[in-house]
Protein backbone atom coordinates (compact mmCIF):
# COMPACT_ATOMS: atom_id res chain seq x y z
CA UNK A 1 0.00 0.00 0.00
CA UNK A 2 2.83 2.53 0.86
CA UNK A 3 4.64 1.79 -2.31
CA UNK A 4 1.35 2.42 -4.88
CA UNK A 5 0.84 5.56 -2.15
CA UNK A 6 3.91 6.66 -3.30
CA UNK A 7 3.67 6.34 -6.64
CA UNK A 8 0.67 7.83 -6.77
CA UNK A 9 2.09 10.70 -5.81
CA UNK A 10 5.14 10.42 -7.96
CA UNK A 11 2.80 10.87 -10.68
CA UNK A 12 2.26 14.34 -10.46
CA UNK A 13 5.89 15.07 -11.32
CA UNK A 14 6.23 12.63 -14.21
CA UNK A 15 3.04 14.51 -15.63
CA UNK A 16 3.74 17.90 -14.82
CA UNK A 17 3.95 19.24 -18.39
CA UNK A 18 0.74 18.02 -19.37
CA UNK A 19 -0.43 19.32 -15.71
CA UNK A 20 0.71 23.20 -17.08
CA UNK A 21 -0.57 22.39 -20.20
CA UNK A 22 -4.35 21.37 -19.53
CA UNK A 23 -4.05 24.54 -16.80
CA UNK A 24 -3.21 27.24 -19.47
CA UNK A 25 -5.69 25.50 -21.57
CA UNK A 26 -8.16 25.69 -18.94
CA UNK A 27 -7.80 29.40 -18.05
CA UNK A 28 -7.96 30.46 -21.60
CA UNK A 29 -11.46 28.52 -21.87
CA UNK A 30 -12.78 30.45 -19.65
CA UNK A 31 -12.79 33.40 -22.02
CA UNK A 32 -13.48 31.89 -25.22
CA UNK A 33 -15.92 34.16 -27.53
CA UNK A 34 -15.23 37.31 -24.61
CA UNK A 35 -14.31 40.89 -26.41
CA UNK A 36 -12.25 41.49 -22.95
CA UNK A 37 -11.01 38.15 -23.13
CA UNK A 38 -8.16 37.85 -19.94
CA UNK A 39 -8.73 41.84 -18.71
CA UNK A 40 -12.17 40.27 -17.26
CA UNK A 41 -9.36 38.39 -14.30
CA UNK A 42 -8.87 41.78 -13.61
CA UNK A 43 -12.73 43.12 -13.37
CA UNK A 44 -14.03 40.47 -11.75
CA UNK A 45 -12.00 40.76 -8.22
CA UNK A 46 -11.97 44.20 -8.47
CA UNK A 47 -15.36 44.78 -8.69
CA UNK A 48 -15.65 42.12 -5.50
CA UNK A 49 -13.34 44.41 -3.58
CA UNK A 50 -15.15 47.61 -4.62
CA UNK A 51 -18.58 45.66 -3.65
CA UNK A 52 -17.52 44.76 0.05
CA UNK A 53 -15.53 47.94 0.50
CA UNK A 54 -18.33 50.09 0.15
CA UNK A 55 -20.67 48.13 2.11
CA UNK A 56 -18.69 47.39 4.93
CA UNK A 57 -16.70 50.88 5.09
CA UNK A 58 -19.38 52.94 3.88
CA UNK A 59 -22.22 51.04 4.82
CA UNK A 60 -21.44 49.75 8.23
CA UNK A 61 -18.85 52.46 8.91
CA UNK A 62 -15.78 49.52 10.13
CA UNK A 63 -12.81 51.57 11.64
CA UNK A 64 -9.55 50.32 10.01
CA UNK A 65 -7.99 47.37 12.04
CA UNK A 66 -5.21 47.52 14.05
CA UNK A 67 -4.73 50.81 12.00
CA UNK A 68 -4.27 48.95 8.80
CA UNK A 69 -7.40 50.39 5.86
CA UNK A 70 -10.01 47.99 6.29
CA UNK A 71 -9.83 47.66 2.31
CA UNK A 72 -6.49 46.45 2.26
CA UNK A 73 -7.23 44.53 5.54
CA UNK A 74 -10.14 43.18 3.86
CA UNK A 75 -8.29 41.80 0.66
CA UNK A 76 -5.26 40.00 2.15
CA UNK A 77 -8.16 37.44 3.62
CA UNK A 78 -10.19 37.61 0.34
CA UNK A 79 -7.45 36.53 -1.77
CA UNK A 80 -6.76 33.31 0.42
CA UNK A 81 -10.43 32.42 0.86
CA UNK A 82 -11.35 32.81 -2.82
CA UNK A 83 -8.41 30.67 -4.22
CA UNK A 84 -8.99 27.95 -1.90
CA UNK A 85 -12.62 28.18 -2.61
CA UNK A 86 -12.34 27.92 -6.16
CA UNK A 87 -9.73 24.88 -5.85
CA UNK A 88 -12.52 23.14 -3.83
CA UNK A 89 -15.52 23.54 -6.03
CA UNK A 90 -13.45 22.83 -9.28
CA UNK A 91 -11.71 19.91 -8.09
CA UNK A 92 -15.13 18.47 -6.84
CA UNK A 93 -16.92 18.82 -10.27
CA UNK A 94 -13.54 17.74 -11.92
CA UNK A 95 -13.87 14.03 -12.65
CA UNK A 96 -17.53 14.28 -13.84
CA UNK A 97 -16.60 17.28 -16.01
CA UNK A 98 -14.08 15.14 -18.17
CA UNK A 99 -15.90 11.94 -18.64
CA UNK A 100 -14.04 11.79 -22.14
CA UNK A 101 -10.71 11.66 -20.43
CA UNK A 102 -11.41 9.52 -17.45
CA UNK A 103 -12.03 6.57 -19.88
CA UNK A 104 -8.90 6.59 -21.40
CA UNK A 105 -7.03 4.18 -20.17
CA UNK A 106 -3.49 5.79 -20.44
CA UNK A 107 -4.96 8.72 -18.39
CA UNK A 108 -4.36 9.45 -14.63
CA UNK A 109 -7.05 11.04 -13.36
CA UNK A 110 -5.65 12.18 -10.04
CA UNK A 111 -4.35 14.71 -12.53
CA UNK A 112 -7.32 16.66 -12.91
CA UNK A 113 -7.15 17.82 -9.19
CA UNK A 114 -3.75 19.32 -9.66
CA UNK A 115 -4.42 21.11 -13.11
CA UNK A 116 -7.95 22.71 -11.11
CA UNK A 117 -5.11 23.88 -8.35
CA UNK A 118 -2.59 25.37 -11.23
CA UNK A 119 -5.03 27.26 -13.19
CA UNK A 120 -6.53 28.46 -10.31
CA UNK A 121 -2.96 30.12 -8.76
CA UNK A 122 -2.71 31.96 -12.38
CA UNK A 123 -5.77 34.10 -11.65
CA UNK A 124 -4.93 33.78 -8.29
CA UNK A 125 -1.86 35.83 -8.85
CA UNK A 126 -4.08 38.90 -10.19
CA UNK A 127 -5.56 39.17 -6.86
CA UNK A 128 -2.41 39.31 -5.25
CA UNK A 129 -1.40 42.39 -7.96
CA UNK A 130 -4.22 44.01 -6.74
CA UNK A 131 -3.67 43.49 -2.79
CA UNK A 132 -0.08 45.29 -3.64
CA UNK A 133 -1.59 47.79 -5.44
CA UNK A 134 -4.08 48.97 -2.81
CA UNK A 135 -1.02 48.71 -0.09
CA UNK A 136 1.26 51.09 -2.29
CA UNK A 137 -1.62 53.19 -2.84
CA UNK A 138 -2.04 53.32 1.13
CA UNK A 139 1.29 53.75 1.45
CA UNK A 140 2.37 50.61 3.98
CA UNK A 141 5.61 49.61 4.29
CA UNK A 142 6.86 46.85 1.76
CA UNK A 143 8.77 44.22 3.44
CA UNK A 144 10.47 40.80 2.26
CA UNK A 145 8.19 39.16 4.38
CA UNK A 146 6.03 39.25 1.42
CA UNK A 147 7.74 36.07 -0.15
CA UNK A 148 6.29 34.10 3.19
CA UNK A 149 3.16 34.25 1.12
CA UNK A 150 4.54 31.27 -1.02
CA UNK A 151 4.84 29.09 2.19
CA UNK A 152 0.99 29.90 3.03
CA UNK A 153 0.27 29.36 -1.01
CA UNK A 154 1.59 25.82 0.04
CA UNK A 155 0.08 25.06 2.83
CA UNK A 156 -3.47 26.01 0.78
CA UNK A 157 -2.49 23.37 -2.08
CA UNK A 158 -1.78 20.74 0.04
CA UNK A 159 -5.61 21.21 2.32
CA UNK A 160 -7.19 21.47 -1.29
CA UNK A 161 -5.74 19.06 -3.14
CA UNK A 162 -6.33 16.67 -0.17
CA UNK A 163 -9.65 17.54 -0.20
CA UNK A 164 -10.18 17.70 -4.29
CA UNK A 165 -9.44 14.01 -4.17
CA UNK A 166 -11.49 12.93 -1.91
CA UNK A 167 -14.56 15.48 -2.88
CA UNK A 168 -14.42 14.15 -6.60
CA UNK A 169 -13.80 11.17 -6.19
CA UNK A 170 -17.24 10.37 -3.99
CA UNK A 171 -19.25 13.12 -6.13
CA UNK A 172 -18.83 10.19 -9.20
CA UNK A 173 -21.26 7.69 -6.84
CA UNK A 174 -22.74 10.77 -4.67
CA UNK A 175 -23.86 13.72 -7.23
CA UNK A 176 -25.15 15.79 -3.91
CA UNK A 177 -21.80 15.83 -2.76
CA UNK A 178 -21.27 19.13 -5.35
CA UNK A 179 -23.94 20.51 -3.12
CA UNK A 180 -23.11 19.75 -0.19
CA UNK A 181 -19.77 21.35 -0.89
CA UNK A 182 -21.08 24.61 -2.02
CA UNK A 183 -22.91 25.23 0.78
CA UNK A 184 -20.52 24.00 3.36
CA UNK A 185 -17.86 26.75 1.38
CA UNK A 186 -20.90 29.36 2.22
CA UNK A 187 -21.17 28.88 5.60
CA UNK A 188 -16.76 28.53 5.68
CA UNK A 189 -16.91 31.78 4.20
CA UNK A 190 -18.87 33.33 7.50
CA UNK A 191 -17.11 31.32 9.80
CA UNK A 192 -13.97 32.03 8.82
CA UNK A 193 -12.18 35.78 9.85
CA UNK A 194 -12.49 37.72 6.68
CA UNK A 195 -15.06 40.46 7.10
CA UNK A 196 -14.47 40.48 10.83
CA UNK A 197 -11.38 40.22 13.91
CA UNK A 198 -11.28 36.94 15.60
CA UNK A 199 -10.47 39.11 18.16
CA UNK A 200 -13.85 40.43 19.20
CA UNK A 201 -14.99 36.87 20.19
CA UNK A 202 -14.86 35.02 23.35
CA UNK A 203 -11.58 33.33 24.36
CA UNK A 204 -13.24 29.85 24.17
CA UNK A 205 -14.48 30.73 20.57
CA UNK A 206 -11.59 32.02 19.72
CA UNK A 207 -9.90 28.51 20.37
CA UNK A 208 -13.03 26.73 18.55
CA UNK A 209 -12.54 28.97 15.34
CA UNK A 210 -8.69 28.43 15.21
CA UNK A 211 -9.54 25.02 14.33
CA UNK A 212 -10.74 25.82 10.90
CA UNK A 213 -7.73 25.16 8.75
CA UNK A 214 -8.35 28.17 6.97
CA UNK A 215 -8.01 30.56 9.59
CA UNK A 216 -4.36 29.60 9.51
CA UNK A 217 -3.89 30.30 5.76
CA UNK A 218 -6.15 33.39 5.88
CA UNK A 219 -3.99 34.97 9.09
CA UNK A 220 -1.17 33.56 7.16
CA UNK A 221 -1.62 35.91 4.33
CA UNK A 222 -2.47 39.15 6.60
CA UNK A 223 0.98 38.09 8.63
CA UNK A 224 2.96 38.36 5.75
CA UNK A 225 1.64 41.58 3.86
CA UNK A 226 0.27 43.70 6.44
CA UNK A 227 1.66 42.93 10.06
CA UNK A 228 5.11 41.18 9.39
CA UNK A 229 4.81 38.00 11.45
CA UNK A 230 6.76 35.27 10.85
CA UNK A 231 5.15 31.50 10.67
CA UNK A 232 7.16 30.06 13.36
CA UNK A 233 5.78 32.91 15.66
CA UNK A 234 2.67 30.46 15.77
CA UNK A 235 4.54 27.11 16.93
CA UNK A 236 1.10 25.05 18.06
CA UNK A 237 -0.74 26.74 15.48
CA UNK A 238 1.61 25.54 12.90
CA UNK A 239 1.87 21.86 14.05
CA UNK A 240 -2.22 21.54 14.53
CA UNK A 241 -2.17 22.71 11.03
CA UNK A 242 -0.02 20.41 9.37
CA UNK A 243 -1.27 17.76 11.64
CA UNK A 244 -4.89 17.79 10.08
CA UNK A 245 -3.47 18.55 6.38
CA UNK A 246 -1.44 15.98 6.16
CA UNK A 247 -4.21 13.76 7.81
CA UNK A 248 -6.36 14.91 4.91
CA UNK A 249 -4.18 14.93 2.08
CA UNK A 250 -3.28 11.25 3.01
CA UNK A 251 -7.11 10.21 3.67
CA UNK A 252 -7.95 12.07 -0.03
CA UNK A 253 -5.22 10.02 -1.76
CA UNK A 254 -6.60 7.30 -0.23
CA UNK A 255 -10.22 7.61 -0.87
CA UNK A 256 -9.26 8.48 -4.87
CA UNK A 257 -6.97 5.32 -5.11
CA UNK A 258 -9.67 2.94 -3.30
CA UNK A 259 -12.26 4.42 -5.71
CA UNK A 260 -10.49 5.31 -9.37
CA UNK A 261 -10.87 1.37 -10.61
CA UNK A 262 -14.40 2.53 -10.65
CA UNK A 263 -15.13 5.50 -12.01
CA UNK A 264 -15.08 4.77 -15.93
CA UNK A 265 -17.90 2.19 -14.93
CA UNK A 266 -19.98 4.84 -13.12
CA UNK A 267 -19.18 7.83 -15.18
Amino acid sequence: MIKSFFYFIRLIYLQKNLIVTMARREVATQYVGSLLGFVWTFISPMVMILVFWVVFSIGFRVKPTNDVPFVVWLTAGMAAWFVFADIVNGCTGALVANTHLIKKTLFHSQILSVIKIVACLITHSVFLLLLVGLIAFHRLPFSLYYFQFLYYVLCMCVLSLGLGWALSALNVFIRDVGQIVAVALQMGFWATPIFWDIHMMPPKLQFILKLNPMFYIVQGYRDSFIYFCPFWSHPYLTLYFWGLTLFIFVMGALIFQKLKPQFADVL
